[in-house]
């Protein structure tokens, strides 16, 4: 186009597509993204003309705001199979994947000002909703399996003297992201008896239960807890696709009316009417449980191949997490090595992987890396391990 005018529709076409941005002489394990390759694209799509034919004009209608009840119905039923109770229909809530979720429970539950008390490492897009919503976030040490109590009770004790009272606990008891950890079932216990004697609310991520590598992960929270104490969020990005932008949360039914009769929804109806009856009907004749166990062997062997990899690939003095479920590995580093310094060889070898300081409030994890094998195959990751063992011996501090 002449004369300086930007064409709009070329300035449209180069808009990138999708959010994963990577060279392609680069093995990216900085991205907690699942397999392209693992999508049911064929099902999916013949679903999506199912549900056409089925609802006909009502799949374009504006959505009923609690969700569509085929799709409430079945995952009432699923999280009794996968979890220590089933949730009563009028305790779920669809929502726009686990983050969209989480975002509806602060705007609930917070104004701009209040205290939000966050495990550290966590989920550093979570820190970031947070901070989005104005909130203080406070951070509680973590130990190797997951938030530590004494520092939990320590610091609400502070709070009380100073006059404060947090609004929620975000925490991620199964499958942790990073570190890949479980929560033990005692202290779970442990957790839902403190927050309920304190009147803490905690928000669960649970978006990764369904990704068990071996033995099934202990009852969520929201299961253990008294009523309306514990509001848990999940998704289905991480076992059928992040585009379809699906999550859902659980929590009490006066949380659940709430939500369902605010603004958002009272004005645009339901959230992810579409997907979510698409995903309905393709949950029926156990599809979704058939496909959640091909995720379940694929990433597995993929897991496994990374892990086996590093462990031939580095030395002895580096700790190597072998995570039970979720996408993540977490790597510590002896105290004399630099992540900053591995993470530049790496990248110059071909490799690349997130920090640990992305995911800390205090800024004291610099020997620290998070490793994600979802996205990539085997072979993928056994070469990943090998130039990461490369760029080890080359970062290695001089004597």
């Amino acid at each position: 186009m002449s004369g300086g005018v930007e064409d709009p529709v070329a300035a449209a076409l180069a808009l990138p597509l999708v959010q994963f941005d990577a060279r392609p002489d680069v093995i990216d394990l900085g991205w907690g993204h699942p397999d392209p390759q693992l999508l049911p694209l064929e099902e999916l799509r013949t679903a999506a003309d199912e549900a056409a034919r089925r609802w006909g004009p009502d799949l374009y209608a504006y959505g009923f705001a609690q969700g569509p009840a085929p799709l409430i119905e079945w995952l009432s039923n699923r999280l009794g199979e996968v979890d220590g109770r089933a949730p009563d229909p009028a305790s779920i809530v669809i929502t726009a994947g686990a983050s969209g979720a989480f975002d509806m429970v602060i705007t609930q539950s917070t104004r701009p000002g209040d205290v939000a008390l966050v495990e550290s490492p966590t989920y550093h897009i979570a820190v970031k909703l947070l901070r989005d919503h104005g909130l203080e976030v406070v951070p509680i040490r973590r130990d190797a399996d997951g938030p530590v109590l004494d520092a939990l009770s320590g610091t609400l004790d502070e709070l009380h003297r100073a006059g404060r009272r947090p609004s929620l606990f975000y925490t991620i008891p199964t499958f942790h992201n990073p570190t890949g950890s479980v929560l033990p079932l005692d202290r779970r216990v442990e957790l839902v008896r403190l927050a309920a004697s304190r009147g803490l609310l905690i928000v669960e991520d649970d978006a990764y239960r369904e990704l068990s590598y071996g033995e099934p992960p202990p009852p969520s929270l929201w299961s253990l807890a008294e009523p309306g104490s514990v509001v848990r969020v999940g998704s289905f990005s991480k076992t059928l696709a992040p585009g379809l932008r699906l999550g859902f949360l659980t929590g009490e039914p006066a949380l659940t009316a709430r939500l369902a009769q605010g603004g958002l929804l009272d004005s645009g109806g339901g959230i992810g009417h579409i997907p979510g009856l698409v995903v309905a009907v393709l949950a029926e004749g156990g599809f979704y449980a058939r496909h959640v166990e091909r995720l379940r062997s694929a990433y597995r062997e993929r897991r496994d191949a990374l892990v086996r990899g590093l462990s031939e690939a580095l030395p002895e003095t580096v700790e190597l997490n072998r995570p039970e479920g979720g996408f993540f590995l977490w790597l510590t580093l002896p105290e004399d090595h630099a992540v900053s310094r591995l993470l530049e060889h790496s990248r110059a070898n071909g490799v690349s992987f997130m920090p640990g300081n992305a995911f800390s409030l205090t800024d004291n994890l610099d020997a620290s890396l998070r490793l994600s094998f979802s996205r990539y195959s085997p072979d993928q990751l056994a070469e990943a391990a090998r130039r990461i063992g490369a760029s080890y011996a080359q970062a290695a501090p001089t004597r």
